[in-house]
């Protein structure tokens, strides 16, 4: 019974071997770090920080990306990647230059740079997905940077990267072909006809440098360009036989939605979104006769306020200034948890996302400077993801009690997704209740898993949907066990609070069990 003393609402859900939708790419957990405001310098690195190291990148916030287990890390950019010159940002300190950065109205130091960067991602056991610039740059830039990351030794540009002190190359795997190229806010901003072409002719020359490289095509900066659709036809046209991903971006925002209900069903557009782009690779596939299949990156994916959140004292041309500093609240977190079970739901296609971004801008992490660094609300749901999700996405074919939404009709208050992994005899069932009001009780037909019992159920949730972790409060929003979960007789039931995020285990008998 609920508080007001009526039934409780109940949703179902199967879990069958049969409903497998592929296994995951564990880079489906990636992130992004961007030359943007306090994402590096402040963020990742701050020399004088108690907790530096000898390079200067902080262990305290090393620690929350390695506790995240994030596989691969984009950078370094996003907007900034559209004028940045790589050569600046490699060798001596010393004679480095500073440059007016275009993107985001501030200084850029060069004092981090593509050695600087890998050297960090080792430190934090990840792999690096790097952004050439197609929007102030070139074919010939664009290879340089490959033979000069990749590249063991003996020519112009691998060897510079020995004299710069890097012996063995970086051995980067996955490449960006430019960054959000049909947005007029980009630096170089070209038409479907005009990126497409250059994608394709960089897209050759990088791989005659490197064969084993694979490469990410821009798609449209988002769903609601009037680009979208044929911008990914147009460019795939061009490139298709010489990249194997097409990039998605999108964020939603509590402020752009009619209300609250509005934005708690926004995973619903992902879901659609992720769709639409298969669907257009998929034509351009049968158009031309191929038979490889482009895959999905969703290379940019968060919640975002889109308000400054800079500190007021903020100059133009400012070294490292508070930007974009979002403080997220338990509903934020409960419409990042929505998104995360989207793409899950879409691991068949969705190879490899990123989360944006990974510190200090609307970030999981934050930090203070000289001080703590803590976790945010968004950052539970995708540690239980990335730690818990390794394996086999299930559908689970939800049935739920539903809402009206002005934009997507009958919205479900229950979603869901599951993880099973056969080798380590576990399941996960990842959930968000969008029911503001009232608790709503689950019930699982998981009759296909005989043998398996209830390890824990993990709830985030909070009096308050506004709720969230500060400085002050560090600890404000976090996830807690609940009691009450069961499996009997091939039914697994639970109970998911009123406006929360959950993940129940399961175990083989004489498996895993919760410690």
């Amino acid at each position: 019974m609920n508080a007001k003393g009526d039934a409780m609402k109940k949703a179902t859900f199967t879990l069958s071997r049969e409903r497998k939708i592929a296994e995951i790419d564990p880079r489906m957990y990636g992130s992004f770090i961007e030359h943007l405001g306090r994402a590096v310098y402040g963020g990742i690195f701050e020399p004088g920080h108690p907790t530096a190291d000898d390079e200067g990148f902080r262990r305290d916030v090393l620690a929350l990306v390695k506790e995240l287990d994030v596989p691969i890390v984009r950078y370094p950019g996003g907007n900034f990647v559209s004028g940045y010159n790589w050569e600046d940002g490699v060798g001596p300190l010393e004679k480095r230059p500073r440059r007016l950065e275009l993107a985001w109205m501030t200084t850029e130091t060069n004092r981090i740079g593509t050695n600087e960067f890998c050297s960090w991602a080792k430190k934090a056991n990840t792999e690096v997905m790097m952004a050439v610039n197609l929007g102030t740059r070139d074919i010939d830039a664009a290879r340089n940077l490959v033979e000069y990351c990749n590249h063991p030794g003996g020519t112009h540009w691998s060897d510079l990267r020995i004299a710069h002190g890097v012996r063995e190359p970086h051995a980067i795997k996955t490449w960006c072909l430019g960054n959000e190229m049909d947005g007029e806010w980009q630096i170089g901003h070209r038409t479907a006809d005009e990126y497409g072409r250059l994608a394709c002719e960089t897209a050759k020359v990088m791989k005659w440098v490197d064969p084993g490289i694979e490469l990410v095509a821009c798609g449209s900066s988002g769903r609601g360009m009037p680009t979208f659709g044929a911008w990914e036809a147009t460019v795939l046209d061009h490139c298709y036989e010489h990249v194997g991903y097409i990039s998605l971006h999108t964020y939603y925002a509590r402020r752009r939605c009619k209300n609250d209900m509005n934005y708690l069903a926004k995973p619903l557009d992902m879901d659609s979104f992720i769709s639409a782009v298969a669907a257009t690779c998929d034509y351009i596939k049968a158009k031309k006769s191929s038979r490889k299949t482009v895959q999905l990156s969703f290379d940019e994916w968060n919640v975002w306020s889109f308000v400054s959140n800079n500190d007021p004292a903020t100059k133009r041309w400012d070294i490292a200034p508070k930007q974009a500093e979002d403080v997220y609240s338990l509903i934020d977190a409960l419409v990042f948890g929505g998104m995360m079970i989207a793409l899950l739901r879409h691991a068949d296609r969705v190879r490899m996302a990123c989360l944006a971004q990974l510190v200090n801008v609307i970030a999981p992490i934050v930090t203070a400077n000289g001080g703590p660094a803590w976790r945010q609300t968004i950052f539970y749901p995708f540690l239980h993801a990335s730690r818990f999700g390794r394996g086999a996405a299930m559908n689970l074919d939800v049935k739920s009690p539903a809402y009206d939404d002005a934009d997507f009709g009958s919205a479900p208050y229950v979603d869901a997704v599951a993880v099973v992994d056969e080798a380590k005899g576990t399941v996960t069932v990842f959930a968000v209740n969008r029911n503001l009001e009232d608790a709503i009780s689950v019930e699982a037909d998981i009759r296909d898993f005989e043998g398996y019992a209830f390890t824990e159920h993990v709830v985030m949730d909070h009096p308050d949907i506004n709720a969230a972790n500060t400085l002050a409060h560090p600890n404000s929003v976090v996830p807690h066990s609940k009691r009450g979960a069961k499996v009997k007789a091939g039914t697994l039931t639970a109970v998911l609070p009123k406006a929360s995020w959950n993940m129940i285990r399961l175990a083989r008998h004489g498996r895993e069990r919760h410690k």
